[in-house]
This record gives C-alpha cells, structure tokens and sequence, in this order.
C-alpha cells in the first residue's frame, strides 16, 4: 500500500467537516478509532504488536530477539489540531517498513513500528502521558490521579478502552527500545529542505496561575471597590507576551477556567495555564519568574491573589550527537536544527535511549491547527530518509 493511499486513509478519521481539524484526545472514540486502523494495518503485515498497560503500542519487524531499532509517534491530537502532527511519524514508518521489505532487505535487528498514547495531553493535560509513565518518569498514582475537563479519571477511561488500569506503570516495552528514531512534521519554519535532523528539544513546562478574588455583581459594584482576578489575569497574559519577546523565548496562555462565569458578575477566580519554552533552562527559569513577579505585583494593586503552580516541566533535550551525525551522513549532509515543541523523543532520550528525530518541511510554519501541513512530495522524501536510517542502523 502506497504512502499516499495510507495517509488518505488515516487522515479521514475523525476529520471535522466544519473546521477540517481533528479531535482526538487520548482515549476517545476518534483516538480508538485511529489506533484500531493502526492495528489493522499491522495484521494486514503480519506485525506482532505488544502492548503495555497504559495502551502504547509496537509492532515488530525481523528477529524476535535483541535491542530494535523503534520508529514512530503518536495517533492523538491537540484539540481542533492538524493532521500531521503525530500520524505522519506513525504513517511513514509503515509505509518505510513497506519500502524495506520490498527491495528485499531482511534487518538484523527488530525493527518496531511505535504508537505511543496521550502525547499531546490534550484530554489529561500531562504532555507526553504514554511515554512518561512508559519511561517511569511519572508515577503511576500520580497517572491515575488525573482527570479531564469532564472530570473523568484516567483509570476509567482506561477500563472504557478495555484497558485494565491496574497495569499503569514503567513498561517492558522500552527493555526492546534499544534506538528510538521519531519523524515529525516540523512545527516551525526553521527547516527550508524537505528533510532535516533534529539535534535538541527546548525546555518547556506547563504552569496553572491561580487568580482569586471577590464576585460580585457587574452592574453595582463600583469600579474601584472591585477585587477582579479577570483584570490580573489579563495584565499578566500581557506580561507574559512582552517577557517572552524581550527572553527570544515563548509564552502561551491558551487556557482559561472563569469562576463563576456569569456575563453579569466579577469573576471570583481565573485559572489559566501558561505554556513557556525557552532555548535554554535559565532563559526557561527567568522567564517564569518575570512574569510570577508581574503577575503578584499586579495582584497587590487589584487586591487579588496569585499562586503559581508547575504541572510539568521538561528539561532541555540534547539528542546523542553520534546518533544524530550519523543520521546526517546517511542523508547526505540533512540540515540539523534545535525544536521548541515537545516529542516523545525527548522522554525517551531522557530516559537514557539513544534517540534521534527526523523532520519533514513545514511550508508554512503552521502547527497544532487545521492550517497544518506538509507537501507531499516532503512526506514522501520523508519515508525514503526514514527508510534509509532504519536500513542502516538495523542492516
């Protein structure tokens, strides 16, 4: 099966006609439909695919035993996101699988075919949930203590995908990740070829701010008695913007919680969650600090409080430098550029696998929205680089 018919055919679940995104949160119906393709295309290849117990999937290629060399992604989506963001990992390394075998090459090494869970952290709000409990970077109290927007626990909608909770935890899965190699669209436009090697991921973290104040009504209550957390909020969203910019770094407040959001009444809390990255873990540190200062200084003049609190933090992301040359020199001489989004890859090669990232042209720079994509001459030039790495490293 070509690539092009297999990314038309993944790429038409879940699709929404309106905005023309995709929804897929880890564990829904438009998540379970795309890994129940995943895994239809596996039997199709007579694939062995293991599993661990939170749901992330490998299927196996070649010898049973002994280190593999481990390709692809993740199925899930941000919400309303684009098409490309995961599923083009997770549809090249099939289609490269696909190449392999018919030129005829037999690897000496497992080659493994990856879909890992929940990476967007788009329903649980934990980034890269499948590969840090996988890895034991998050334990697994601390994974089935999460709940969603709707207040659904992580372990009751592991049961709902017939997945027994009880086997959340550090997975031996990754005792068989002897390299790991993810290919992603790039989600920037700092990549000007077709394909290109990634050679570190930024620091980044996510961080709930905590806005407090006294609800009252909209019509009577007097501008300067007012205690609005809306006010500082909005006074440190604009900090937020101005620190990044001075910093070169990135600050998003894409989410906001308003208590009790009535039209008619000051707000008595806003919660919001701030998005940082920066190149470096200083730069990262600063920035939070200039705007938790602007935020409680703020809050000292509305009469409002302010708590900040971390809910992950992702340190810089150096990718072994043997591994990503040699990815280089396999590709003739690839372009190497660092990524400020967050990947799989970066968990994994914290947790000491030899990790490299391939990725494939952004014509527009545009990600994490329906305007996302790649042309598909990139994605094909994309199958034939991540064909040829695999082919090396497990030849």
């Amino acid at each position: 099966m070509s690539f092009e018919a297999l990314w038309a055919d993944e790429s038409a679940i879940g699709r929404d006609a309106d905005s023309g995104g995709y929804t897929r949160g880890g564990w829904t119906p438009t998540e379970r439909e795309a890994t129940h393709w995943f895994l239809d295309q596996c039997a199709a290849r007579d694939l062995p695919v293991e599993s661990d117990g939170i749901g992330n999937l490998i299927a196996w290629w070649g010898p049973s035993d002994g280190p593999g060399i481990v390709t692809g992604s993740h199925l899930d989506s941000v919400i309303d996101g684009g098409a490309f963001d995961g599923p083009l990992g997770v549809v090249s390394a099939l289609a490269a699988v696909d190449a392999l075998r018919r030129e005829g090459f037999e690897p000496s090494a497992p080659i493994g075919v990856g879909a890992f869970v929940e990476e967007e952290g788009s329903r649980f709000g934990m980034p890269c949930l499948g590969s840090r409990v996988a890895a034991g970077v998050l334990p697994a109290d601390k994974a089935l203590a999460l709940k969603d927007r709707s207040g659904v626990g992580l372990g009751e909608a592991l049961e709902k995908a017939g997945i027994d909770p009880a086997g959340v935890g550090p997975s031996p899965l990754l005792q068989r990740m002897g390299t790991f190699v993810e290919l992603h669209v790039e989600q920037g436009r700092g990549l000007t070829a077709p394909v290109g090697v990634a050679s570190s991921i930024w620091p980044h973290g996510r961080y709930r701010f905590t806005f407090t104040g006294e609800a009252n009504h909209a019509g009577t209550t007097l501008m300067e008695d007012r205690h609005d957390p809306m006010l500082t909020y909005a006074m440190t969203a604009l900090a937020a913007n101005k620190q990044a910019r001075l910093a070169g770094a990135r600050a998003t407040f894409g989410r906001v919680a308003v208590e009790p959001n009535g039209t008619n009444a000051v707000p008595s809390q806003v919660t919001a969650w701030l998005d940082a990255r920066a190149a470096d873990t200083a730069t990262l540190e600063l920035l939070l600090a200039a705007i938790t200062k602007q935020a409680t200084e703020r809050a000292e003049r509305d009469g409002t409080a302010v708590e900040v609190t971390p809910e992950s933090v992702s340190p810089i992301v150096d990718f072994p430098a043997g591994l990503r040359d040699r990815l280089v020199n396999v590709l003739g001489g690839a372009p190497v550029l660092p990524t400020g989004a967050g990947h799989d890859a970066g968990v994994f090669s914290a947790a000491g696998i030899p990790t490299a990232m391939l990725f494939v042209r952004n014509p527009t720079g545009v990600s994490h929205s329906p305007a996302e994509y790649a042309e598909m001459d990139d994605c094909l030039a994309g199958v034939e680089a991540l064909a040829a790495v695999l082919k090396d490293l497990a030849g």
